[in-house]
């Protein structure tokens, strides 16, 4: 008789084990902050919701991981300090790796490649940044376009035509004010797919440094990091990443370094 109260407790126990490790598990919600400003990235849609290629990323890593999300809007300015507070778990909104951030932050493995591209009309012979010499070249100021075109033409040149935003840029170039334009890959594939009236194409230049956007976390939150890095591989695996990419930009899915 007492045996079988104890085989009785141990088994309500087992029972009530498995259902608190179920509402645990169902409970693993990670609040993620990304900017609503950097459109085709992530940006706010008419219903004032999160939208964008890191957003159809990180809902794919949720799901292949089996974890949920919500997904706050984020100012820019501010955005890693929301990690070290605990106020966000994750971060992803068009962030270049570099070392200055990874003293704050940890970094997943890249998941899209961040460079500068020249664009030109689909039946201009331009093939390279050297090729823009003695051309109308429009680039956003300050930025890397900026500096690799003032190095080629010269920093006070005429030619260049400088612009507080991509879209402002390309939309000159769309009107014939200029010959080319630099910046950055990704919001200029977006424009020529959005815009295919435009007769537009990229043209890629080794001079452009090649960088990577990456997906941040609290320094040494090692769990959580493991998670995004195998949600990451298996979309990669599984094909979701090309489906995501090739919605937002084109075919020409980019091969990912592995760390």
């Amino acid at each position: 008789m007492f045996r079988k109260f104890v085989k009785s407790v141990l088994l309500a126990g087992c029972v009530v084990s498995s259902v608190l490790t179920s509402a645990y598990a169902a409970q693993q919600t990670y609040v993620v902050g990304s900017g609503g400003t950097y459109r085709p990235f992530e940006f706010e849609n008419s219903q004032k919701q999160l939208e964008g290629f890191d957003i159809d990323i990180i809902k794919a890593i949720a799901k292949a991981e089996g974890f949920d999300i919500k997904l706050v809007n984020t100012p820019w300015e501010g955005i890693f300090a929301t990690l070290n507070s605990g106020d966000r778990d994750i971060i992803i909104s068009g962030i270049t790796i570099t070392d200055k951030r990874k003293a704050m932050v940890d970094f997943s493995v890249p998941y899209f490649p961040a460079e500068q591209s020249i664009v030109v009309p689909t039946d201009s012979k331009v093939d390279s940044v050297i090729a823009l010499k003695g051309k109308k070249v429009g680039v956003v100021n300050s930025s890397a376009g900026d500096i690799v075109v003032s190095d080629i033409l010269g920093k006070n040149s005429t030619d260049i035509k400088r612009f507080d935003n991509t879209p402002l840029m390309l939309q000159e170039l769309a009107e014939d004010g200029i010959d080319a334009a630099v910046g950055d890959v990704g919001v200029i594939k977006y424009y020529i797919k959005s815009h295919p009236d435009k007769a537009l194409k990229t043209v890629s230049d080794s001079k452009f440094e090649r960088q990577y956007f990456g997906i941040a976390v609290a320094k040494d939150n090692q769990e959580l990091l493991g998670k995004i890095n195998a949600g990451l591989k298996k979309i990669i695996a599984d094909g979701t990443y090309t489906k995501i990419y090739s919605t937002w930009f084109d075919s020409n899915v980019p091969t990912l370094p592995a760390e």
